[in-house]
């Protein structure tokens, strides 16, 4: 007797817990799109039960359609997980091998294709361009750029580019060997078995209810894609996409680990990135961007918990968002997310170096601290990751070492200044702020990676 009542004491607390969580975080997410800072679709769940779900906003630039949870989303880079499962479907089944040439499958190509297997494809290491977005419209186009280079960036193997062409392939070897429209393919070979049934790949205005994308000035987003094959999915779609990569329902550990971990540090995966431990995944994230379309996935099943945050009208803050969401689910604070502070310099940071960067900055916290994120270190980071990705290394440095003497307790600023240094190939310095990050946050893999292989020279 005694034990029952305990157990249901145990089983009171905690649900009581899981209610007053729930309602924090709806009070978050209600509190952030008042300030439009979100509008679109989340999941979360806890202990293996979902814990909160909610759809909040509009499904169309007008406001006049609400979204509700019935609504899909595009969502981006994370399509690709079912290209790249699907090739480790079809390499399960002996169908292909991950040695093979891209020439085997898709003749009429350079002679580049002798040389680009079904593995560079799925870890980027091909060689290729990313698309030509200014002048691809179809697949016919893409096709035709392809049959057109005479040449690749790199050797394949040798480098890292994140690449469509390599999503693009990936889907017509998928064709070639099944018989079938890859967007076929996806529907009876992944969507259906897992139970993904209002899921639709490629989606028309005819597919209702569909969010339409948009920007702040409440101009729509195209639909249609350059590329085809993009799944949309509703978030209770998008859990059981999760689940099922987290069960092993359509690959073995060993394959999924082929697509879960990328060739490199600061690379990306098949599957975007994650860690396991034996045949178990301990964490898979992966984010995902089509226009104004973003979208996240966080999952640690250890914990039995995910996030899914899906959103029509990007505003460049969801892994604020998931960060909000985790503290509250662990019982810690959290900062109520704000607007990044990288969309006062829209269009200014061109045309100054990282000190004018950095005296605008100060300018623009006293008149804009209260509606703008200048309390968190994604501040400053996204603006040294703006110049670091325009090939900007010196002023990346001095924008990422103001923020290392802002938040010197924050393992994450010291990594990005090491990354830095690193693709500057100062490997002193990068090896310095590497061993930094990793001191401040052991879980870091890849600042632990890149220590170990520099530390090794």
């Amino acid at each position: 007797m005694r034990k029952n009542l305990l157990f249901l004491f145990i089983v009171s607390t905690f649900s009581m817990i899981a209610r007053g969580q729930a309602a924090e975080i709806d009070s978050l997410i209600h509190r952030t799109n008042r300030l439009g800072l979100f509008n679109g679709n989340v999941l979360v769940a806890d202990h293996n039960k979902v814990l909160y779900k909610t759809a909040i906003g509009f499904a169309d630039p007008g406001s006049k359609i609400p979204l509700t949870l019935q609504h899909r989303f595009h969502i981006g880079s994370i399509a690709k997980e079912f290209n790249a499962v699907g090739i480790m479907m079809l390499k399960a089944q002996g169908k292909l091998k991950l040695e093979d040439k891209v020439s085997a499958y898709i003749p009429g190509l350079p002679a580049w294709s002798d040389s680009v297997s079904i593995l560079h494809l799925l870890q980027y290491t091909s060689g290729l361009p990313d698309l030509n977005w200014k002048t691809v419209h179809s697949d016919a186009d893409i096709m035709q750029d392809l049959r057109d280079r005479q040449q690749l960036l790199f050797t394949p193997g040798s480098n890292y580019l994140y690449s469509n062409n390599c999503v693009f392939l990936q889907r017509r070897i998928i064709e070639k060997i099944t018989g079938m429209p890859f967007n076929t393919f996806v529907e009876q070979q992944l969507l259906r078995p897992c139970g993904m049934n209002a899921a639709v790949v490629d989606p028309t205005e005819k597919d209702t209810p569909i969010a339409i994308a948009f920007n702040n000035e409440r101009q729509a987003d195209p639909l249609i894609l350059a590329i085809s094959g993009w799944t949309a999915v509703t978030a209770d779609d998008f859990y059981q996409w999760s689940n099922a990569i987290n069960t092993f329902r359509l690959l073995s550990p060993a394959d999924t680990r082929t697509i879960l971990y990328p060739s490199g540090p600061n690379r990306q995966s098949g599957l975007g990135g994650g860690e396991m431990a034996e045949d178990h995944i301990t964490r898979h994230i992966h984010d995902g961007s089509a226009l104004r379309y973003n979208a996240l996935l966080v999952s640690d099943p250890p914990r039995g918990r995910t996030v899914i945050l899906l959103t029509n009208n990007k505003q460049g803050n969801l892994y604020e968002i998931n960060t909000a969401i985790q503290a509250i689910l662990d019982g810690k604070p959290y900062q109520q997310p704000k607007k990044p502070v990288v969309d006062l310099f829209n269009g200014k940071l061109d045309q100054l170096n990282a000190q004018q960067a950095l005296t605008l900055y100060q300018q623009l916290k006293s008149r804009h601290a209260g509606e703008y994120n200048f309390d968190n270190e994604s501040a400053l980071n996204n603006l040294g990751y703006y110049y670091m990705n325009h090939n900007r290394l010196d002023d990346a440095i001095i924008i990422f070492t103001r923020n290392t003497r802002l938040f010197p307790a924050s393992g994450n600023v010291f990594d990005s200044l090491g990354e830095a240094y690193y693709k500057k190939n100062d490997k002193k310095n990068a090896l310095r702020y590497y061993k930094r990050a990793l001191a401040l946050d052991s879980t870091n893999t890849t600042a632990r990676q890149i220590v170990t292989a520099l530390s090794g020279e």
